[in-house]
Formats: C-alpha cells, sequence, structure tokens
C-alpha cells in the first residue's frame, strides 16, 4: 500500500495510491490517524476502497505524504562520516563512539516539504542535499512506544518514504564549532515523499540480517551524483526505532531518517574525499531527484534565499554578580 496527502485546487485530501490514482481513505480519515491505528486497520481501510474510481494522480498535486509529530536524523552511514569529516576538519575518520550506538539529532518538523516544493534556504555559499530513507512509525496494539526491543520496534515501523535533509554546510559547520547542533544550518527545509509504502511492500527486500537492500541514487540536474545500497547502514531500521525509544517514547507519524548514504549521498562526502568543492554547491534553480528502489523518486528544486534581518554578534558582558 502506498499512502498520500495531496491537493486539488484549494482542498486537501489524504488517501492511497492505488497504481496511477489516487482515492481518499474513508470517512474523510487523515494519513495521522491511519498511522494511529496501525498497519492492520490500514489493510482494511484500503480493502474498502479497492473498487474506487477516485482521482488520476497526474491530476492532483502530492504533499509530503505526513505532517510528522517529530522528525529524529539518524547517521547511521559509516562511508558518509568518513568523507564528511574530512570535509570539516581535513582529516578522514570515523570516531569510535560512531561504532557504540546510533546518533541521531531531532529536526523541525514545521518546515516539512513535498515533491516538488522548492527549499527556500538561508543565506549560504555551501547548500547541500542529503539522499536518506526514512521509516515512518505508526501504533501498535499493546504497546506505549517506551524501550523497545528491536523485536517489537519492527512491528512500529509502518512504513517507509524518501528524506531529503537539506543542509547548510557552512553554517552548519559554524554552529558545531560551539558543540551545538547543527540548528539554522538544517532546519529551514526537509522534504518527504513521494508517499508512504507500508513496510510489508518492502518485507521481500529485507536481507538475511534485517536490513533493508534497496538501491538509492540521486541526480542534480539529471547528473548522477551518488548512488548506494541502504543495507550499508551499521544498524537496521527496527535497531534504531528500538534506541529512539530507549528511555524515550516514539508515537505514530514519528519519522526516523537513516541518515546520509554513502558513495555521494551528499555533496559534501564528495567535498571531503576530493579536497575541492566538486561537485559545485547546488544553487537557486537546480533540481534535485531522490530514487529509492521500490519507493519512488522524490523530486526537488532550489529556490532563491530570502532577505532576513542580520543578527548581531554577542556582546562581551562584564561578568558582574551584583547591580552595584
Amino acid at each position: 500500500m502506498r499512502l498520500a496527502r495531496w491537493s486539488v485546487g484549494d482542498s486537501i485530501r489524504e488517501g492511497f495510491v492505488n497504481d496511477d490514482r489516487v482515492v481518499p481513505f474513508p470517512g474523510g480519515l487523515t494519513v495521522a490517524e491511519v498511522l494511529a491505528g496501525g498497519l492492520d486497520a490500514a489493510r482494511g481501510l484500503h480493502a474498502r476502497v479497492a473498487g474506487e474510481p477516485g482521482a488520476a494522480l497526474a491530476d492532483v498535486t502530492l504533499l509530503a505524504p505526513l505532517v510528522p509529530a517529530s522528525i529524529r536524523d539518524f547517521v547511521a552511514f559509516e562511508e558518509h562520516v568518513e568523507g564528511v569529516s574530512a570535509a570539516v576538519d581535513g582529516r578522514s575518520e570515523v570516531v569510535a563512539e560512531w561504532y557504540e550506538a546510533p546518533t541521531f539529532y531531532f529536526t523541525n518538523p514545521h518546515t516539512v516539504l513535498g515533491p516538488d516544493e522548492a527549499v527556500v534556504p538561508p543565506r549560504t555559499e555551501r547548500l547541500d542535499f542529503e539522499l536518506e530513507v526514512a521509516a515512518v512509525i505508526g501504533s501498535v496494539a499493546g504497546s506505549d512506544g517506551a524501550n523497545l526491543h528491536p523485536d517489537a520496534a519492527a512491528a512500529h515501523i509502518f512504513g517507509y518514504t524518501i528524506m531529503n535533509d537539506w543542509s547548510a554546510r557552512d553554517l552548519q559547520g559554524r554552529e558545531m564549532k560551539v558543540r551545538l547542533g547543527p540548528a539554522k544550518g538544517k532546519d529551514f527545509g526537509t522534504s518527504l515523499g513521494p508517499w508512504i509504502v507500508t513496510a510489508d511492500e518492502l518485507e521481500p527486500l529485507l536481507d538475511g540480517e534485517g536490513f533493508l537492500a534497496v538501491h538509492a541514487e540521486v541526480q542534480v540536474n539529471g547528473e548522477l551524483i551518488g548512488e548506494d545500497l541502504v543495507s550499508n547502514m551499521g544498524w537496521p531500521f527496527p535497531e534504531l526505532v528500538a534506541y529512539a525509544s530507549r528511555n524515550s517514547r516514539i508515537v505514530a507519524g514519528d519519522v526516523l531518517g537513516s541518515g546520509t548514504v554513502g558513495n555521494g549521498g551528499c555533496l559534501a562526502e564528495l567535498w571531503g574525499r576530493r579536497g575541492e568543492l566538486v561537485p559545485a554547491p547546488l544553487r537557486a534553480g537546480d533540481v534535485v531527484e531522490m530514487s529509492v528502489e521500490g519507493i519512488g523518486t522524490l523530486r526537488s528544486t532550489v529556490g532563491t534565499a530570502p532577505d532576513v534581518p542580520e543578527i548581531r554578534p554577542a556582546r562581551v558582558r562584564t561578568r558582574r554578580r551584583t547591580r552595584g
């Protein structure tokens, strides 16, 4: 099954994508409500509308396939870490701590973009994309989503979508020197889409160790930049979900990005390996297309950075402890 959100004129609809048609959920349900109902209930809904004609996919505008409850983005590809570390400090390395446990950061769920929607970047000289696959969480009866074992965590994966974690590398680099972040180097946009493919559809593509062995590639203006197997992750998705739930909770509508695939899943990895800005950073008008086997293609364009107020530098204060 494929779940999507789309617009027709001023109306937003949510439902299933059946071949080249879109069919609304019964009773006006939303993707959020279907995720909260779980995968078994979604199958029942799909059966109820299987014969409905719906509308032609070509006649609607696809939106981001969900409004996320939260977005966690992992860094699960060793090859990506090697290349990006060289871009940051000139030395390619994967620190020992990376191998100990998955690492992620939270990004902004309020700047999510859908297919063909332009990203509006900040003023940056090093705009970059990040090719990822994201797991979308659904509810499981009897589970509160906390402290999950990986076996139980797998059942919480409702499906998968493509994720582009847009990055302003110059802003990100400054922020992370303060030992916090990333923040404004990332939170201006995350593209998701084109739809959610349910986990059962991709189950035949899991390898013997439970890794999702699908091919992923990214093109910029029609030129292939990078490609990888998603099964090159350091941890399979259920282990990422389990880690996210550790001393915490996952809930329906959470999005967990895999982190950037290796072998050119972003420009910064290539910059680090080559020691120069080749390929060039993204510019307004560039078209980024990400394709993942079994899911589809997410196409995005780069917009123009807006004018924003300047930020004053920190004022050095006296450090007095009283007002006298």
